[in-house]
Parts: structure tokens; sequence; C-alpha cells
């Protein structure tokens, strides 16, 4: 079976009751968390190792040889036929906790060499428990700090969104301002280069004419200059003609002499020749003669300088020899000088050989201080292989975690989508809420306004009553008169047991009431029948008002009573108001209480009603 073990090597110093070193060797399995051998390696126990197995190391040198050969073994672990294998035999099964034996063996076409072969005991329960509790301590603090990096990279990242969105609301406002100024800008641009170009056609028209005045003015001038021109040329066409004929002659005469001029040139370009060929010859000869004459004078001016050189030797060895005797004389006090100080320098020497004898004591020590830090280091060393392992896991861990840290940044961005969205529907709902409260205010202050018409027409309605009540009885006892009210007006018609609830105008400002004794009817009953129909539940609610039909008897009562025509439809049961002048409906007492075009009645101030009252 082929397995990935993790093999941990730590050197443990006991200083209790005497100063040991010990290696520990844990083999570990990270699939597998119970499998777990160790082995104890004291100095003692190295030794009969070492005479057992023929090793050639120290017990300071063998862990490093040991992680040596580990290695290896990882780096031979990929190949199809590895040359250092890592073998783990045990000779009865697992369970059994029987002692196990690591060999590293190397691997040739002829044999199987054991370079060293350990034997490991399996961990008991106890050593289990304390190996899986360091295991999790270990997993424990990676977890802390994870989370405390994830914790202050989510802190930061959160900082970074709210300055970006406040950044970008900035370069949104910067944006449209320079937007608004750029609008400006290019409109002030336009108007002013289109006022340019006006101008400028206007110049253009202007230079174009002065342009034409000027062309036809030159045109007339060169006109003349042409004619002129022309009769000069022909005065001058008739001299080169006569010239012309002096030259055609002077030209016969010249071509005779030429050809003779030809024959001479011939006999004059050989001799020429000849002469080119002596001329090249004597130049030959003379250049071989400016060769040898320059390497002349290159001889002279050497040997020129020669002697001068020489010259100057002689100079120079004069010179030496006055200075060598001077030397000498120096050189000579210093031999003396240099004598005393050789004696005082011997005696200085066999000082300084006796304390080199005490460094060299001192240096053996420090060799040997060094040697055991040298060991020291290479366990350091193999520490920190096995720390670079870790933080190799660890670096894994964490890119997972920054991909993890990624999608839940993009999650973030879609749900800050979804949000805008949302937001952008919860305004659109706010604004429909404004309007549809500002709809119900103005239907509240409508309702408002058609209760107060009610509530005042019905109080004018029991006036009425009252009125209509003192005039029967004043009629019965006072033999017809007609009740006036106490300033001075006629009262108001009574609807007794109408039952009205929806606004009527008021009629109290009658203007023209019959006397008694014009009136031989007086107690006749004139009834006026107030029909009022409330229409089906609709959103525009219909109104019948108030309709009367005019008596044959009365002309007042046939006009319409100073209201629109839609208000007073004809009934077939109707029965007509006598007694009712038009003035009274037409008062500007009564106007603001009519209904209009506009402000048509609420359904709930209306209800079917009809009255008959006495004139």
């Amino acid at each position: 079976r082929r397995l990935n073990v993790r093999v941990n090597i730590e050197l443990l110093s006991i200083s209790n009751p005497v100063h040991k070193k010990d290696l520990a060797v844990r083999l570990t399995d990270d699939t597998d968390p119970f499998f777990l051998y160790n082995l104890v390696i004291s100095e003692e126990d190295f030794q009969s190792l070492k005479s057992q197995q023929g090793l050639l190391v120290d017990f300071s040198a063998f862990p490093q040889k040991f992680i040596d050969l580990l290695q290896q073994c990882i780096q031979e672990q990929n190949k199809d036929i590895p040359r250092f294998l890592l073998q783990l035999v045990s000779s009865a099964s697992v369970l059994d906790h029987t002692p196990v034996s690591l060999n590293v063996v190397e691997t040739n076409p002829f044999k199987h060499l054991t370079h060293l072969s350990l034997k490991f005991l399996p961990g008991n329960d106890a050593e289990i428990k304390k190996f899986l509790a360091s295991c999790l301590k270990c997993l424990k603090e990676d977890k802390m700090m994870l989370e405390e990096k994830l914790r202050k990279t989510e802190e930061d990242l959160t900082r970074q969104l709210s300055y970006t969105q406040q950044s970008l609301s900035e370069k949104s406002r910067e944006l449209d301002k320079l937007k608004n100024e750029w609008t400006s800008y290019t409109t002030a641009l336009t108007n002013k280069h289109t006022q340019e170009l006006t101008n400028e056609k206007e110049r253009a028209l202007q230079a174009q004419a002065q342009y034409q005045q000027q062309h036809e003015q030159q045109k007339k001038e060169l006109e003349n200059l042409h004619q002129k021109s022309i009769q000069q040329l022909q005065n001058r066409l008739s001299e080169l003609e006569v010239i012309n004929k002096d030259l055609t002659e002077r030209r016969y005469k010249g071509d005779s002499t030429v050809r003779e001029l030809k024959a001479k040139l011939s006999g004059i370009e050989d001799e020429c020749q000849r002469a080119k060929q002596e001329v090249l010859s004597l130049r030959r000869e003379n250049t071989t003669l400016d060769a040898e004459c320059h390497e002349k004078e290159k001889l002279i001016n050497q040997l020129q300088t020669r002697v001068a050189v020489l010259e100057q030797e002689i100079k120079d060895k004069d010179q030496l020899v006055i200075r060598t005797k001077e030397v000498l004389d120096a050189t000579q006090e210093q031999k003396a000088i240099l004598e005393e100080s050789t004696e005082k320098k011997q005696s200085h020497i066999e000082k300084l050989e006796t304390t080199i004898k005490s460094l060299s004591a001192e240096l053996l020590k420090a060799n040997e201080i060094i040697k055991k830090l040298q060991g020291d280091l290479k366990t350091l060393m193999s520490k920190l292989k096995l720390k670079n392992t870790v933080t190799i896991q660890q670096e894994k861990l964490l890119a997972e975690k920054e991909e993890r840290l990624q999608k839940e940044q993009r999650e973030l961005q879609e749900t800050g989508q979804s949000l805008r969205m949302k937001e952008q529907e919860v305004c659109k709902l706010q604004e429909q809420l404004e309007t549809t409260i500002q709809k119900l205010e103005e239907s509240k202050q409508l309702l408002k306004t058609n209760e107060n018409v009610i509530t005042w027409l019905n109080k004018q309605l029991n006036e009425i009553q009252m009125a209509k009540k003192l005039e029967t009885s004043a009629s019965t006892h006072g033999g017809g008169r007609t009740a006036v009210s106490p300033h001075g007006m006629p009262d108001r018609p009574s609807f007794p047991s109408s039952g009205i609830n929806h606004p009527i105008s008021p009629l109290y400002a009658f203007q023209n009431f019959p006397e008694p004794a014009h009136n031989k009817n007086v107690n006749s009953q004139c009834p006026i029948q107030f029909n009022t129909q409330l229409s089906k539940m609709n959103r525009c609610s219909d109104v019948q008002t108030v309709t009367a039909t005019s008596h044959p008897a009365n002309k007042e009562n046939g006009d319409n009573l100073g209201l629109e025509s839609k208000y007073f439809k004809k009934k077939d049961d109707s029965i007509p108001l006598r007694g009712l002048s038009q003035n009274a409906l037409n008062s500007e007492y009564l106007k603001p209480y009519l209904p209009t075009k506009a402000q048509p009645l609420p359904k709930a101030a209306v209800t079917p009603a009809s009255a008959y009252f006495p004139g």
C-alpha cells in the first residue's frame, strides 16, 4: 500500500537530572488522525544503532542526514522507478500495536540497499489524544487568525465601498455641473460663431464686388498692353528676318572652316596620345624616386633621434651617480637605526609568541563551540523547513478564503443592485401615495363644505316651518293677514313632514305677496314638489335638483329662477310653485350655496324628498 506520511523530527534537550539530547521522530498521516508512530533516540541508543547498521555519522549530524535522505525520497516519489524508497514494514496487523520498522532503501538493477532502518512504536491512547489536542489547537489558532483577517478585510471593504459611493456621488454632481457649464458654453459659442459667420459673409460679398471691379479695370489695361506688344513684335520680326539671312550666309562659311579644322584636330589628337603615354612613364619613374627619397629621410630622422636619446641618457646617468652617492650615505644612517629597532622588535616578538599560544588554545575552544552551534543551526533549519510546509498549506487555505470573499463581494453587488431597484419602486409608490393623499384631502374638503351647506339649509328649513306655523295661526285669527317677520320681510315657507336631507336654496326674499282683498282664495294650497333622486353608486354622482312647473295663473314661476337649465328637469307629477319671485332665487346671499358645474353635490348629501306648503 502507498501512503503520504508526515515525518516530524525534533531535538529534545533534557537538563534534569543530567544534560541530555534526544532525537524524537514522529510519523503521522493527515488523512488518518489515529495513525501515530513515535521513536525517541538518545545518544546511547544512537551509538548501538551506529554499530549495528555501520553508520559513519555522529549524533549531532544524524538528524540532518536523515532529513536529506527523506528529501531524496520525496524528489523520487513521482517517478515510475524511484531510486530512493521509504518503506514502513510491520510484522503483524496495525491493530496489534506491534513495533514497525521504517527503512530508507536505495534501488538499483542489482540490489536493494537499506541505508537506514528505524523501529517505531505505535502511539497509545494518551499519546494519540495529546497529538489530536495539539492538532486541534493549531487548527483553532489558524481559524482565529483567519477570522480576524476576514473581519478586517470586511471592514476595509465596507469603508472602501462607502468612500467610493461618496466619491461617486460627488463625481456625478461635478459631472452634472460640468454638463450644465458645457451646454451654456456651447450655446454661447454657437451664438458667437453664427454672428461672426454673418459678418464674414457680408465682408466676403463686399470684397467680391471690389475684386470684380478691379478685375475689369485690369482686363482693359491688359488688352491695351497686348495690342501694343503685338505691334512691337511685328516690327521686331521684320528686323529678325533680315538678320537671319545674314546669319545663314555666315553659317555656310563656318561649315567649310569647321571641316578643315576637324582634319587638323585628328592629327593633333594622335600627337596628344603619344605625349600622354610618355607622361605616364615619367610619372612612374618619379613615384619610385620619391619612395626612395622618403625612406632615406626616415633613416636620417631615426639616426638623429638616437643621437639625442644617447646624449640624454648620459646626462641622466651622471645625475644618478650623484643621487646614489647621497642615497648610500642615507642608507648607512638608516642601517644603524634599523639595527636598534630590530633588537627592540625581537623582544616584542617573543612576547607576541606567548600571547599567540594562549590565543590558539582559546581558538580551539571556540572551534568546538562553533561546531556545536552548527549542529543547532542544522536542527533549526529542519524546523524552518517544517514551518515552510505549514505556511504553504496556510497560503492555500488563504487563497480558498479569498475566492469565497470574492464570491461574497459579487453577491453583495447583486444585492446592492436589487436594493437600488427596490428603492426606485418605493419612490414610485411614495409618489402614488402622495397623489392619493392629495386627492383624499380634496375630497374631505368637499365633504366638509357640503356638510356645512346641509346644516345651514336644515336650520333654514326649521325656521321656515316655525314661521309657517305662525302664519297659519295668524291667518285663522286675523282674517287672512300675511305674517311678516320682525325685520319687515315676509316669512319663509315651511315644509311639514318633508324629511329633506339635501341642500335646497332658501326661499325667503318674497317681493310681492298678494293682499287679502285681491285674493279671494287665501287658504288655497299651491303645492310645490321638490324631487331629488339619487343615482346609482357611480364614480360621478348625478343629482336631480329642485324642479318647479309654472302654474297658468302665475307667470313668475315659469322662469329658471337664476339657475342653469340642467338643474330644472320637468316632472309629470310635479305641482307648480305660486307666489315666488325671480329675485328671491337670484339673490347674492344664495349664490355660494347653489350647485355649479365644477362642484356636483356628493351622493351622501342627497335623498329623494317632496314637500307641499301653502302659498
